[in-house]
Formats: C-alpha cells, structure tokens, sequence
C-alpha cells in the first residue's frame, strides 16, 4: 500500500499531509489571514514559502514516517493563484527529484469531491462553495461535469468582499456567519439565478450601499441648530445594522445555491448531494441543503470542517487514487508539469473511475 504526500497551495493555506490506504494520517497546514483588508497574492506566495518546511516535517512527525517511506507526492496543480501554486508545486518537485518517486498533479475542485468519498457518498450531485469557485458538479461520461456556476464571483470571495467593506478581515466568513445569527429583520436583496447559474456582483454592490447608507438626522437633534433644516450630505446613524444585513445576505445567497442545486439534483436524476468547499463549513447553508434533500428524498452528505476548506489531506487522498490508476510522472517528464491556474474542472479527464 503506497503512502503519498500531498501538497496543497491554491491559496490562503499552505498544508502537507499523508496519506495511507484511503486514512488520512496528518492533514497539516498553517493559513494567511488579516484584521483588515483582503489577501494579496504575493504576500501570500512570501507565507508559504516562510512556513512550507515547518508544516512538512510537521505533517511527517504527526504521521510518524521518514521521507524515504514516501512513494508518491501528490499536489494541486490548479485552478488557484498562480504565485501560491508555484510555490506548492515547486515544493513538491523537490522530493520526487531527491527520492527518485513520481509526482501526481491534482485538480484542487475534484479533489474537494472525491474527499466526499469518506462521508458514504456513492455518485453524488456536489454543491461547490469556496473562495474563487462556486459549482454544482456531477460526474457524466469520463468527467465531472459542471451543471452550473457563478457567472462572476465565488461565494466565498463575495463573502469576504462584503467583509472588507464592512470593516472585517480575511476571512469574513465565520464572522459574518455569527453576525447573521444575530440579525432579526430580512432585508430584501437581489436574487440572481439565471438557468443553472447565479450572479454575485449585483448583489454585492447593492450590500455595499446598504453599508454605507445612512437615516437622515433629526431636525429636532442637538447636534443642529434650532429649526435649522439638514443639509444634503448630513447623515445619522447606519439605516441597515450589520446584524441584519448578514443575516439577509445568508438567507439569500444561500438560497441561490440550493435553488440550483436542486435543480442539478432533478435534471441528472441523481438521489446524493455532497457540499464541498470552505463555504459548505457555513451551519445555515448546511441547514437549508439538509431540508431540501429531507423534501425530495435525497440524501445529504457533508464532510467534516477540516475537510471542507482548503488542505492537503484532499490532495494526497485523491493524489493515491491516481497513483493506484496508474497517473503519474516519473524522471524526466516531471519537469514539463506545470500549474494550471484556470483549470476547469470539466477539463479533467478522470480515468480513475
């Protein structure tokens, strides 16, 4: 039984696990965040390479093995940044090189639905929420094909730009998921759902003006003269509370996803559906696939969080099921693999299955 490396870097996190035999042995990493503002890139790429060799003997000292016990590594090739997967991947040619071992590139989406195997999940319909990606993606005829998808931005990326906006650092997502818990009154947004597709970016500009609108100030208010009139330009306090303007966002969005989902779920005639991805960590969208699968007799499955977001134990769970299929690269052919930043998911050919 083969033991493969997996090397995750399409973002935010940087992690190293081990995996044996379909067990995930450690599943380590360390993630890039804020207090304010969103993620650059570089600084990201400058993270990583300041923590890769920390998480590495880290994740080998969890999974108590030696290097040379490795047989493969296993690494997300794409979509993702481009200056974080060159990192992953540079790192990850290191010890194929150094050992004589093969090298297995990963799709970083397919690998948030083959994880899914772990929950029971036979032949699912899969919701896909994360930071750059929003999906719903089933496998038909030698792929997993996407049914649909944002027309703009991710979910997760839309979540932290609502964040940023709203003053809160990267990521937004859990903090917003507890500000909505608190929010008592539904304030109307757009609702974009176009076919199988949503759209964010409307959405997100209207929160921003709800954000930054303000109620009038009282004539009668000390802070003016004696029947003095406001002036244009003079504001008051928020006219939205955040509470409330999150609370919104979720029930709709959210809403958007399940609506096609759903759909997804009817056209392909499949009876599963699995969420993945860092977004699918939310407990309300979790709630609202779980009603939705509980009113048409599906079944639903979600792994548990730190399978959600980012890691690499993923990577090397499908990187083994390659490896085993016979997908991988050996000598020379290692240096022409190369990242794939905007890989598709449709465009993998799965010769797994």
């Amino acid at each position: 039984m083969p033991t493969i490396l997996g090397i995750e870097s399409t973002a935010h996190t940087f992690g190293v696990a081990v995996v044996r035999n379909g067990k995930i042995l450690s599943n380590c990493k360390k993630v890039f965040t804020t207090e304010k503002g969103g993620m650059i890139p570089m600084d990201v790429a400058k993270f990583h390479c300041e923590n890769k060799n920390e998480i590495y003997f880290e994740a080998l000292d969890e999974a108590k093995i030696t290097e040379e016990k490795i047989d493969a590594v296993a690494f997300s090739q794409g979509p993702g940044l481009a200056p974080c997967l060159l990192v992953g991947m540079r790192f990850a040619k290191e010890l194929p090189k150094k050992l004589k071992i093969p090298l297995v590139p990963v799709n970083h989406c397919i690998a948030h639905l083959e994880i899914g195997r772990l929950t029971g999940a036979k032949n699912p319909v899969m919701l896909y929420a994360s930071g750059a990606n929003t999906q719903i993606i089933a496998y038909a005829s030698g792929k997993y094909r996407i049914f649909g998808e944002t027309l703009d931005l991710g979910v997760g990326n839309f979540i932290d730009s609502f964040g940023r906006y709203a003053g809160i650092g990267f990521p937004a997502g859990p903090v917003i998921e507890k500000l909505a818990t608190k929010g008592a009154n539904y304030i109307e947004l757009p609702y974009k759902v176009k076919g199988m597709d949503i759209a964010l970016s409307g959405i997100l500009t209207n929160l921003r003006q709800k954000l930054e609108s303000k109620s009038p100030r009282d004539t009668a208010s000390p802070m003016l003269p004696a029947r003095e009139p406001a002036k244009a330009g003079d504001s008051g306090e928020p006219k939205y509370s955040l509470n409330d303007l999150a609370y919104s966002m979720q029930e709709t969005v959210f809403a958007m996803l399940v609506e096609t989902a759903e759909r997804a779920l009817a056209h392909t005639g499949k009876k599963e559906l699995l969420l993945g991805g860092g977004v699918a960590c939310n407990s309300r969208l979790q709630e609202m696939c779980r009603i939705m699968c509980k009113e048409r007799g599906a079944k639903f499955f979600c792994p548990e969080n730190s399978l959600l977001v980012d890691n690499a134990g993923m990577i090397g769970f499908l990187g083994e099921i390659m490896f085993k299929s016979g997908i991988k690269f050996k000598g020379k052919k290692i240096e022409g693999v190369d990242i794939l930043p905007r890989q598709r998911t449709d465009e993998v050919q799965v010769d797994w299955k």
